[in-house]
């Protein structure tokens, strides 16, 4: 009885943090009509795009407002729900209801009912947060296992994406060792308590080719760098933010084609 009941209440506080992040990222025409700004510089009507950590799907519904088909990927049961709901009748968004990694399996998914935006499969990610501030409150009660497939394989099933966006809470290095076929464009978030990760990624973009950077604080919507810059200044602008900043996306760039 015990067990049924706390999962009951589990799922309810998830349904009950699923509304709230749809309040927060549907609610603000201001906010999407930045978001469109931002993306809409790497996508275009007919693109194909990678939402990887799909969330409640507001980026997924600036891709489709874009004119982009798009892969949406989430591996957390509710929110897969949540997005089937929203989008399940639209033809130009498949719904992947898988983690992404460095290798195809499964591994084991730790979900935070009040605040599903930050489940993860980093224990290290957890481990970073504890007694972080900024983070405080954060709990990690429910592990689920969930399947996993890499970007590679995303790309064989439904092919090159024109941008990725990566937002997976402390795994973004271990999805972009999965990748090999990158794309032009492509986006991974970053947290100040996992410099780290931020430090790892951007080699492996190296290594991919990317040779071009910005960023985005938060959830601006604006690039806090006025020009593009190399992999070792947006490097060395990671390790000088302050702890305060909490959060963000670098996007890389691949080089221009020569005419």
């Amino acid at each position: 009885m015990r067990a049924g009941y706390e999962s009951w209440c589990d799922a309810w506080r998830t349904i009950r943090g699923i509304a709230r992040s749809l309040r927060m990222y549907y609610g603000d025409s201001a906010q999407r009509a930045a978001m469109d700004r931002l993306y809409g510089e790497f996508v275009r009507s007919g693109d194909l795009v990678f939402d990887v950590g799909a969330h409640v799907g507001d980026r997924t519904a600036c891709f489709r407002r874009l004119g982009a088909r798009v892969v949406a990927v989430e591996p957390q049961p509710l929110l897969v729900r949540t997005l089937k709901i929203l989008y399940g009748r639209d033809r130009a968004v498949a719904i992947e209801p898988v983690a992404v990694g460095r290798d195809a399996g499964t591994l084991a998914f730790r979900l935070n009912p009040d605040n599903p935006t930050v489940s993860t499969a980093s224990e290290a990610f957890r481990a970073a947060a504890a007694g972080a501030p900024g983070w405080e409150g954060q709990r990690w009660t429910k592990r689920i296992e969930v399947p996993v497939t890499t970007l590679d394989k995303l790309v064989l099933r439904h092919g090159t994406a024109a941008f990725i966006k990566i937002d997976v809470e402390g795994s973004e290095a271990d999805a972009l060792a999965g990748l090999t076929r990158p794309s032009p464009t492509l986006s991974f978030e970053f947290t100040t308590i996992q410099r780290d990760i931020a430090a790892a990624c951007i080699a492996r973009c190296v290594q991919l080719g990317y040779a071009r950077y910005n960023a985005v604080l938060g959830e601006n919507f604006a690039f806090v760098h006025q020009g593009w810059m190399g992999a070792e200044e947006i490097a060395a602008w990671v390790r000088a933010l302050p702890q305060r900043a909490n959060s963000g996306d670098i996007y890389a760039r691949l080089p221009e084609p020569r005419a």
